[in-house]
């Protein structure tokens, strides 16, 4: 890319300013899903943080689940205290982003967005992310996720 995509740079601004300290990879490809951006990246892929934007009653709630998880939406829910959470559109996911889906980063939203954070994600020493765009992403930690976003940690399933 001659000309950085308008939604890696507001990422790498958001990023910057609260003081994230991932590096930044453009793949060759999109990857538009956790398997293919671990097989991408040489990691699990529980390393890989999937970011979920669901439709809470019309407000967003954004979820960092580790690609080796699907997120029980009841029990996330339940967690937060909102009555649902349903699969967000695009259209309502490039609305609360700015971003399109497979590319939603943790932050550079036009708005904050709530942000819970699988905590399965502490296992691995390094998570990936999207950086604001399918083919992007960065490195990162748990605790960083955490830090950046102003986000709860949840466990995305209930316990045994």
């Amino acid at each position: 890319m001659s000309e950085e995509h308008p939604g890696i740079a507001r990422f790498r601004a958001a990023h910057r300013e609260r003081g994230g300290t991932g590096e930044v990879v453009v793949l060759p490809d999109a990857v538009h899903t956790a398997a293919l951006a671990a097989e991408a990246l040489g990691c699990e892929v529980g390393a890989i943080a999937n970011s979920l934007l669901f439709d809470a009653g019309g407000s967003p709630v954004l979820v960092l689940t580790s690609g080796a998880h699907r997120v029980d939406t009841a029990h996330v829910a339940a967690v937060v205290g909102v009555a649902a959470l349903r699969r967000a559109t695009p259209e309502f996911v490039r609305a609360h982003t700015g971003q399109v889906i497979g590319g939603v980063s943790p932050v550079g939203h036009p708005a904050p967005v709530p942000t819970y954070v699988d905590s399965w994600l502490r296992r691995h020493p390094v998570v990936w992310a999207a950086a604001g765009h399918p083919a992007a992403v960065f490195s990162t930690t748990h605790d960083e996720l955490l830090r950046l976003t102003g986000g709860t940690p949840v466990e995305v399933e209930p316990a045994p």
